[in-house]
């Protein structure tokens, strides 16, 4: 077991990426905490891992809340005791023209991915500074992600800025043997994708026939994909890598 006894809050957890990386730093022995805005969802992937015998807190918060995040951390001290290892996930995508990008739009893209990152960051960070050790995973997206496709301003600047917040902290936080680094999936099959593909209008099958043409491994990737790369990140196997930003799509 890689992450044997290892303390994981994975954000956004109910769904797509976020769920595979919670049952992958499972698989390898680590007890986590899923966490997602919907409860139901959370649960549902915490009873999945209950029924396999792991341990395993449900627990739903708004990640833009400082007061939501440090309920949950508090909670997560009560039941584990230590952080040591934080998945930045959660986030959302509305792709609007930038003609129609409201000030709602804007915020809340920000809101969900770059400030839940330094919302949850700032909360862990004091655990694995007393302990001398943690890893932080941030996911972003390429910039622009996918295609291409217009309408991406608010999501391409958070995604930006994730990555140089990933790069800040590396340094910050290096000193205390805390290791930051930055997922980017692209061309991922996963229901976040699914749902921009039918908002521009586009059937899935032709989406697929489009994106796989332009991905040298010739295929889309899966949640999966992504969840190798965080549990690769999550151990102790990658202690020399912070600051980097991997980009996971098939191809350069």
């Amino acid at each position: 077991m890689r992450l044997e006894n290892r303390v994981a809050v994975v954000t956004g957890a109910g769904r797509g990426i976020g769920r595979a990386i919670a049952i992958r730093l499972s698989d390898e022995g680590a007890r986590v905490v899923i966490n997602d805005v919907d409860l139901a969802y959370a649960e549902n992937v915490a009873e999945k891992l209950r029924k396999m015998g792991r341990e395993v807190l449900a627990f739903k918060a708004d990640v833009s809340s400082w007061y939501e995040v440090v309920q949950m951390f508090n909670a997560v001290e009560r039941r584990f005791g230590e952080v040591d290892i934080l998945v930045n996930n959660a986030g959302i995508r509305r792709d609007v023209p930038f003609h129609k990008v409201t000030e709602e739009d804007w915020d809340s893209a920000i809101a969900s991915q770059l400030k839940g990152c330094f919302m949850c960051a700032r909360a862990a960070q004091k655990y694995m500074v007393r302990q001398n050790y943690g890893k932080i995973i941030n996911l972003s997206s390429p910039v622009p992600a996918g295609l291409g496709e217009r309408g991406q301003t608010s999501y391409a600047s958070a995604s930006a800025a994730i990555e140089g917040f990933t790069r800040a902290l590396a340094y910050e936080l290096g000193p205390y043997n805390i290791n930051v680094n930055c997922i980017a999936p692209d061309f991922i099959d996963t229901e976040m994708t699914r749902n921009a593909v039918r908002k521009e209008g586009m059937y899935l099958d032709d989406f697929r026939k489009i994106a796989v043409a332009q991905i040298p491994l010739g295929r889309l990737g899966t949640a999966e994909d992504v969840a190798n790369i965080a549990l690769f990140l999550a151990t102790d196997e990658s202690s020399f890598i912070s600051g980097q930003i991997i980009y996971i799509r098939g191809g350069p």
